[in-house]
C-alpha cells in the first residue's frame, strides 16, 4: 500500500499557496533573525501590569512594551479583535490583534485588500511561528496579554500540527516525530529538561569531589569493559574493520595509569542487543574511576549522587511512586545509607536457598525445576555463573528499595579484583556490587583488578569462551595489559546508566520516553 510522501497532502497544498502568496507580497516568510526580549514565564512570573481592557490600552502607553515569538498554537476572531496563543520554550502568553492598530512587518499596504487582520486571519495557520512587539495588560478576567501593535512572520509552516485536543496518542509517532511529542505535550518537554538537569547537578558533583571529566574514543579497534555484543564499522581510511564501544572502562583505566587521580566519562556506549522498557541499542552512561579508592567508597559515592540529585530536583530525597518492572506502585526514598547484601546473602534472604549447602548439580536442578532461567545456559555455566543466575531469578524482582548487592562470583566479571577476605578470596569472591531500585539495575561498580598477570589470565579464559562461540565474552586486549603491567594504583571504578536514572527521577517506565529519538524499525 502506498504511503503518500507529506507533499501530497491536500494541507501541505493549502499552505504551499498561501507561502506564495505571502511570497507574492515581497514578505520574507523566513527571515534570518528576530530578538525577543522576554519568555512567555519570564512575563507571567514578572506581570504587575493593572487590569485593562483592550480599548482602553489602544490609548495608552503606560504598560510594559515586550517583544516575543513563538508558534501560534490557538486562534480565534473575535470581530474587531482577535486572540492567538504564542508558545515558545517556557510556556504560552495570549496575545490581541486589534483590526485598526496591529500593524504586519513588509505589508506596508502592498495590497489594498489585505489588510494586516485579515492577513492574520487569512495568511495565518497554527503552528506559525510570529514575532509579537506590543505592550501588556490583562484581561477583565485578569489574563495577560500582549496587545499586538507589529507582528512579524519568522516561519510560515506547511504541514499542521497534532490536534490540539487529542494531542499525540499513537506511541510509535511520538517516538519517530518527537519533534511532535515535544511541541503537543508539555510534559514530555518538561521531562528532557530534566534529563539536561540529572547531567548538569551529575557533574557538579563530581566536579566538587575533584573528578576531570574526559572524552575517549568511540570507534576502537578492540572492545571491551563489558559482556556484549558490539557493531561493527569498517574505516576506509586505514583499510581496516572498527566497533563501536561497549564500554567506557579500557580507556578510562588507561588515563588513570597515566596519573590522574579522578576521571569521568558521560557519553553513548553501544551494544547490539534486544530492544525492551530498559534496553536501547545505543544508550548513555557514566563511568568514573577514583585511584586510591574501593568498592565500598563507590557504594558511599553512589548514594551521595542520587541523594543530591534528588534534593535539587525535588527538595527532598523521597521521589514519590515510582512503578516496577510487574507495574506495582511503590514510594522510593533515595536517602543514604542504602541495603547493602552480598549476593549469597541475598539469594538466601529473598529466595530462601542457602547456596553455600548445595552443590553445583543441586543448583542446576533448581534452576532447571523451578524457575524460567535460559536452559542451555544453565546447563552450561560454571558454579559462578549459576549462583549469579539464581540471584536474578529468585532475587532481582524483590530489590524495591535501593540496594547494594555486593561481592559477586569471579566468573561475572575478568575486570574486578579479588576479595580482601581470605575466605572470600579462596571461593572466588570479587569486589563488585550492583544497584538495584525497583527490580531494576543502576549502577555497577568494582575495585578494580590492577594485578597483570591475574587479568591476563582471566582475559585468556574469556578469549576462549570466545573462540568456542559466546560472542559476548571479551576479547584479548594486549595494549590494555601492557598498560596494567605499567601500573595502576588501587582503583575504585563506577558505572551509571544514565536513561534509567532519568526513569527513575522522571518518573518514565519505558527507556523511549527519555530518549529524544530512540531506535525504531524504519517505516514502510
Amino acid at each position: 500500500m502506498h504511503k503518500p510522501s507529506y507533499h501530497e497532502y491536500e494541507e501541505f497544498t493549502n499552505r504551499y499557496s498561501k507561502l506564495k502568496e505571502i511570497e507574492s507580497l515581497s514578505i520574507n516568510p523566513f527571515p534570518q533573525k528576530y530578538t525577543p526580549t522576554h519568555k512567555a514565564k519570564e512575563l507571567e512570573d514578572e506581570s504587575g501590569a493593572k487590569e485593562i481592557g483592550g480599548s482602553d490600552l489602544a490609548a495608552s502607553n503606560q504598560t510594559q512594551k515586550v517583544k516575543v515569538a513563538g508558534r501560534i498554537v490557538l486562534f480565534r476572531a473575535m470581530g474587531k479583535n482577535a486572540f492567538a496563543h504564542l508558545q515558545d520554550e517556557t510556556g504560552r502568553i495570549q496575545v490581541m490583534f486589534n483590526k485598526d492598530l496591529t500593524h504586519v512587518f513588509g505589508l506596508d499596504g502592498k495590497d489594498q485588500e489585505l489588510t494586516p487582520m485579515k492577513f492574520i486571519e487569512k495568511k495565518l495557520d497554527l503552528g506559525d511561528i510570529i514575532g509579537v512587539e506590543g505592550h501588556l495588560f490583562k484581561t477583565q478576567k485578569g489574563e495577560l496579554t500582549i496587545f499586538a501593535k507589529d507582528v512579524t512572520l519568522l516561519c510560515k509552516t506547511l504541514l499542521p500540527l497534532p490536534d490540539k485536543h487529542s494531542g499525540l496518542t499513537d506511541k510509535q509517532i511520538r517516538y519517530r516525530k518527537r519533534w511532535l511529542d515535544l511541541i503537543s505535550s508539555k510534559e514530555v518537554f518538561n521531562t528532557f529538561k530534566t534529563r539536561s538537569l540529572i547531567l548538569k547537578y551529575l557533574r557538579e558533583f563530581l566536579d566538587h569531589l575533584g573528578f576531570m571529566e574526559v572524552e575517549t574514543p568511540v570507534l576502537q579497534n578492540t572492545y571491551g569493559g563489558a559482556e556484549a555484543r558490539p557493531f561493527f564499522t569498517h574505516l576506509n581510511a586505514l583499510h581496516q574493520d572498527m566497533f563501536l564501544r561497549i564500554s567506557l572502562e579500557i580507556s578510562l583505566k588507561k588515563l588513570i595509569i597515566g596519573g590522574y587521580d579522578k576521571v569521568f566519562e558521560i557519553g553513548k556506549v553501544f551494544r547490539n542487543e534486544g530492544i525492551d522498557k530498559t534496553h536501547n541499542p545505543e544508550f548513555t552512561m557514566i563511568e568514573l574511576y577514583a585511584a586510591y579508592h574501593d568498592y565500598k567508597d563507590m557504594m558511599s559515592l553512589t548514594e551521595n549522587l542520587f541523594s543530591t540529585i534528588a534534593m535539587k530536583l525535588f527538595g527532598t530525597t523521597k521521589l514519590g511512586l515510582r512503578y516496577d518492572k510487574q507495574g506495582n506502585p511503590h514510594e522510593i526514598d533515595v536517602k543514604a545509607p542504602w541495603k547493602r547484601m552480598t549476593m549469597k546473602e541475598s539469594i538466601k534472604h529473598y529466595g530462601k536457598v542457602d547456596v553455600d549447602t548445595l552443590s553445583d548439580q543441586a543448583i542446576r536442578k533448581f534452576l532447571l525445576e523451578k524457575t524460567h532461567a535460559d536452559k542451555d545456559k544453565v546447563k552450561k555455566s560454571p558454579r559462578g555463573l549459576l549462583i549469579a543466575l539464581l540471584f536474578e531469578e529468585l532475587v532481582e524482582h524483590h530489590l524495591i528499595e535501593p540496594h547494594h548487592i555486593t561481592d559477586h562470583p569471579i566468573e561475572t566479571t575478568p575486570l574486578c579484583k579479588l576479595h580482601r577476605d581470605p575466605k572470600e578470596r579462596a571461593n572466588g569472591i570479587v569486589e563488585r556490587f550492583e544497584t538495584f531500585i525497583l527490580g531494576f539495575e543502576f549502577c555497577n561498580a568494582y575495585s578494580e583488578l590492577n594485578d597483570p598477570v591475574l587479568q591476563r589470565h582471566l582475559l585468556e579464559e574469556q578469549a576462549l569462551k570466545k573462540q568456542a562461540g559466546d560472542e559476548e565474552a571479551h576479547p584479548m586486549d594486549e595494549e590494555f595489559l601492557e598498560a596494567i603491567c605499567q601500573g595502576m594504583p588501587p582503583t575504585g571504578g563506577l558505572g551509571i546508566g544514565i536513561d534509567r536514572m532519568v526513569m527513575l527521577f522522571c518518573a518514565e517506565t519505558s527507556i523511549r520516553d527519555v530518549l529524544f529519538f530512540p531506535i525504531m524499525r524504519p517505516e514502510e
